[in-house]
């Protein structure tokens, strides 16, 4: 019967001795530092990529910006990063996971035209990968902008409008494409 007793004391201090742990938020923004467009067509592949590893207000953000093709039709993926943490965490498969509370939404000042060729669980378009239309050659501001939140079933938000959308925006970036 001592034996019970003699555990109890350690069992006591083991308990007060641990420092308690923070709960986690699974619906915390994450840090987005990079933002990297791949768009494959028929002749050519070109990248769009964003990086600002200090975050803003910080250094300019750098960007690399390669031309299309016009009057092409390109199918494009969007990859996303944490490049501020060793290794850079993807931040991609997590949008992929939580695809139901995100979605892309994509303008152009020029002929550019854009479709979601992917979707969520409730078939709202997510925006990760989709189909790029160039026009006529020009130059012309591709404007990528992911919202947190939004609310999928609003008039338009489905087909790529963001008026009625609502939400958080994550990260906005516009890009200065030349189109040849």
């Amino acid at each position: 019967m001592k034996q019970k007793y003699a555990i109890l004391p350690i069992l006591v201090f083991a308990l007060y001795s641990c420092d308690p742990v923070e709960p986690t938020d699974p619906k915390e923004e994450e840090l987005i530092t990079t933002v990297s467009v791949e768009l494959i067509g028929p002749n050519s592949t070109a990248v769009l990529s964003y990086i600002d590893l200090d975050g803003d207000g910080g250094a300019a953000p750098v960007f690399s910006v390669d031309s299309l093709d016009v009057n092409t039709v390109y199918s494009g993926s969007i990859t996303l990063l944490n490049e501020s943490e060793t290794p850079a965490e993807d931040i991609t498969a997590e949008i992929f996971d939580e695809a139901d509370d995100h979605q892309f939404f994509f303008t152009s000042n020029g002929g550019t035209n854009y479709s979601y060729t992917d979707q969520d669980n409730n078939g709202y378009p997510v925006g990760l990968t989709f189909e790029l239309t160039t026009g006529d050659p020009g130059t012309e501001e591709f404007t990528f902008i992911l919202r947190h939140l939004p609310a999928k079933d609003a008039d338009g938000v489905m087909d790529g409008d963001i008026t009625n959308a609502g939400g958080e925006t994550d990260i906005q970036v516009v890009f200065d494409v030349i189109v040849h």
